[in-house]
């Protein structure tokens, strides 16, 4: 065990463990009464009253240096210079009162050429460990200057919050110029991941960096042959980037180089709901000594966990080194894509399941981020409702999505890659009518569309939409590939695809589209 009393810049009083190994951290966890050892080994922890991200809480400091880079709005909230420091200097002295602090040192970015050093200060034992897994964990960051600083306060609650400038006890700031987060009264260890994320998203476009919130793998048999898969919660990004015939480069947050595509953080973050080893089997496995099981049900006598429970949240979840997937690409850097794959589970049962989007489709669909909140998922939800999130990643970017979207363009026209929107939602009519896509079709079409064969297919364009569905696929019946030819009634088509058009062009409507981005879009 190492200790410290001084963290760069900063110094505490206090003891602080730099730098742990797993199993140390995991017995610091279990002597704490931080958490308990699952029956398969891993490290099992609630996470409070906060099982999920408070975006809410979420604010930016507000500076002349960053203000007109910044898509100021319900994600990007300001916050005073003035309240950033108070609320930092109230985290550190409530840090220094702990007994003992924990340090991680890391990297964010397997391509050397771009990582950034991530120092994180933490009052749990596993809230470092978790750090251990999903940022990239090489001795050498404990040497090098830090880049993001992280400071996890997270039993600290703001009594008196709008004397901070904030609207509740709880509060994540983070200052671009100054590289730091500061989280308070929130134990979920995912905001210092996707604090990390938002850093990059900021940070990465300034040196040629395209950052991207997808999964990546590659071909095993050709290096070059790299597919990305873009997609909200629930559209199959997990379940298609993990393939037993292509190495994982990563499950979720990637940026695209110069150089070719690389991971940002060097461990995986899935969710646990309904996992079975049939199903998953690789998350499954991954799941062991020195991963990290959150706010999942244990079985009191066995400690086995209960996948299927949703008693403390539906967002159970679990992190674990990447290399805990067999043959995942370690480092995780790849080549230049070939393919990019936007999935949407269009629950209205009218976008077709696959179609090769044209340029400035690319751009338009890629801004509207579209895919489907279904009936009982969520309280007041009655039916399927459009879910829209710029760039298929919208509480992470801190600037205007136009601005990924033409770095997507950029890369795509530089390396002749092709971009698809696969829908795993529903054909012949809407969620409670129609069925959803099987995932023998769906893996159909990603064969087809990673062996290069979809590409030599004969297109034909919808009315509505103007998408370019494919004439035939291999492995899916050919009257799947038409969505109004699936309806019983193809008039009732004609209406739902017409209301889901009214909604891409109201949701579009809240951004600066380039003319001919806009123009992509569907005929209402």
């Amino acid at each position: 065990m190492s200790t410290a009393t001084s963290t760069d810049e900063l110094t505490f009083t206090t003891t602080v463990h730099a730098n742990l190994t797993t199993a140390r951290l995991v017995e610091e966890a279990l002597k704490r009464g931080e958490g308990v050892l699952a029956a398969n080994g891993a490290l099992a922890v609630d996470t409070g009253d906060r099982t999920g991200r408070s975006p809410k809480d979420k604010y930016l400091e507000d500076t002349p240096g960053v203000h007109d880079s910044i898509d100021w709005g319900a994600v990007n909230q300001p916050i005073s210079p003035e309240n950033f420091a108070r609320l930092e200097a109230l985290a550190l002295e409530h840090l220094d009162r702990q007994p003992v602090l924990y340090r991680f040192d890391g990297w964010c970015g397997a391509d050397p050429e771009h990582r950034l050093c991530v120092l994180a200060i933490t009052e749990f034992a596993w809230h470092a460990l978790f750090a251990k897994t999903l940022f990239i964990d090489e001795a050498d960051a404990a040497e090098a200057p830090t880049d993001w600083t992280i400071l996890n306060a997270s039993t600290l609650r703001l009594h008196d919050p709008a004397a901070y400038g904030v609207k509740g006890p709880v509060a994540i700031v983070q200052s671009l110029e100054q590289k730091k987060v500061v989280i308070i009264g929130t134990e979920y260890a995912g905001e210092m991941k996707k604090s990390i994320f938002y850093a990059m998203n900021y940070d990465m476009p300034d040196v040629d960096v395209f950052p991207m919130h997808c999964s990546a793998n590659v071909a095993a048999d050709d290096p070059s042959n790299v597919a990305l898969f873009f997609g909200l919660s629930g559209t199959g990004k997990t379940t298609l980037s993990a393939d037993p015939d292509r190495p994982l480069i990563g499950d979720d947050e990637h940026g695209w180089s110069d150089n070719g595509v690389f991971n940002f953080e060097g461990g995986c973050y899935a969710k646990c709901i309904k996992l079975t080893e049939e199903g998953e089997p690789q998350i499954w496995n991954a799941i062991r000594f020195g991963s990290v099981l959150e706010n999942t049900d244990l079985c009191p006598s066995t400690r086995v966990p209960d996948y299927d429970s949703a008693i403390k949240t539906e967002n159970t979840r679990v992190t674990y080194p990447v290399d805990y997937i067999p043959g995942a690409l370690v480092p995780s850097v790849g080549g230049h894509p070939k393919n990019v794959v936007f999935l949407t589970a269009d629950a209205f049962g009218v976008l077709p399941p696959v179609a090769k989007l044209t340029r400035e489709q690319a751009m338009y669909y890629f801004v509207n981020g579209y895919t489907s909140k279904l009936a009982g998922t969520e309280a007041g939800v009655t039916e399927p409702t459009p879910n829209f999130s710029p760039c298929f990643g919208g509480p992470f970017l801190p600037r205007p999505a136009m601005v990924y979207a033409r770095w997507l363009a950029q890369r795509v026209e530089e390396h002749d890659a092709d971009v698809w929107l696969l829908n795993t939602g529903w054909t012949g009519g809407p969620y409670g009518v129609g069925n959803r896509f099987s995932l023998t079709w769906t893996r159909a079409f990603v064969t087809a569309i990673l062996d290069g064969s979809l590409r030599e297919a004969t297109w034909t364009p919808d009315e509505i939409f103007g998408l370019l569905t494919p004439d035939a696929c291999n492995g899916v019946p050919s009257e799947v590939l038409v969505p109004r030819n699936t309806w019983a009634d193809g008039t009732k088509w004609d209406a739902a695809a017409m209301d889901l058009a009214s909604r891409f062009r109201a949701n579009d409507a809240r951004y600066e589209l380039d003319d001919e981005v806009r123009a992509a879009g569907p005929n209402v």
